[in-house]
């Protein structure tokens, strides 16, 4: 059995030592030095292991203060179920809604842009087709709380009123019901989710550390013909939302 590396050990023991009340938010950790000593390893397997509760929400760092039990907050819980598109409306806005909360977002929408190799495997097209992709950040009480890139074969919506995700009559809609618009059904839709840390750009824009945990979604809308429509590439940071999968139970 492959041995865990020592940052992860040191991160268990200090988050341990949180959990038994050593520690109580708003304290101040010893020094990198003082704890490197406590346990027996380099200040660097400190610093990673620090960086790993910071990421999860469960330490925050203060510049030129030092390290910190952070205080609870609670993850915005996030459902992802066959049932969250709902006709006339953003299934997000409508989520957040639910919850209480006012959800809206900002996007970037660029024409004719050719698919990469990985986009057109998942799309079912040629690589080079054009696509039409569109960059969102998602805000909850207007704070980051995802962002997403999307993409859509031009040859589908070219020359109809859906051709810019968020743009004209059926602008914000969703993709559900910008399809209806065009006679295409969608019928399902996959999503495979996967662990992964925040690059810099994406750290950026959801407001967290570079590295931090996030949750990956690739998602794909498909028609009643099994024809991928849209496929899209979403990010959600771990230590503010938790994501839980809703499945229906046949009769």
């Amino acid at each position: 059995m492959r041995e865990q590396p020592p940052y992860l050990r040191i991160a268990d023991v200090l988050r341990q030592r949180i959990a038994d009340q050593e520690w109580t938010p708003g304290d101040r950790l010893p020094s990198r030095a003082q704890l490197a000593q406590e346990c027996g390893v380099g200040e660097n397997v400190i610093r990673r292991a620090q960086e790993l509760l910071i990421s999860l929400g469960v330490l925050e760092g203060r510049t030129g203060s030092g390290t910190y039990v952070a205080e609870p907050r609670e993850r915005l819980r996030m459902v992802r179920s066959q049932y969250r598109e709902q006709r006339g409306g953003s299934p997000f806005r409508a989520d957040m809604a639910s919850l209480g909360k006012r959800g809206t977002w900002e996007s970037r929408t660029d024409a004719k842009v050719p698919a990469p190799a990985d986009i057109a495997a998942r799309l079912g097209i040629a690589e080079g087709d054009l696509c039409v992709r569109t960059a969102y950040e998602f805000l909850v009480d207007g704070k980051p709380a995802q962002v997403s890139t999307s993409w859509e074969p031009y040859e589908i919506t070219s020359g109809t009123l859906i051709v810019l995700p968020e743009g004209g009559p059926h602008a914000g809609a969703g993709v559900v019901d910008r399809m209806a618009e065009i006679g295409i059904t969608v019928s399902h839709v996959v999503e495979q989710p996967e662990p992964g840390q925040a690059n810099a750009d994406e750290a950026t824009l959801l407001g967290v550390q570079r590295g931090a945990l996030v949750t990956r979604i690739q998602r794909t809308y498909y028609s009643d013909d099994s024809r991928p429509v849209e496929t899209a590439d979403i990010v959600i940071p771990a230590a503010t939302c938790e994501i839980v999968y809703e499945v229906p139970v046949a009769p």
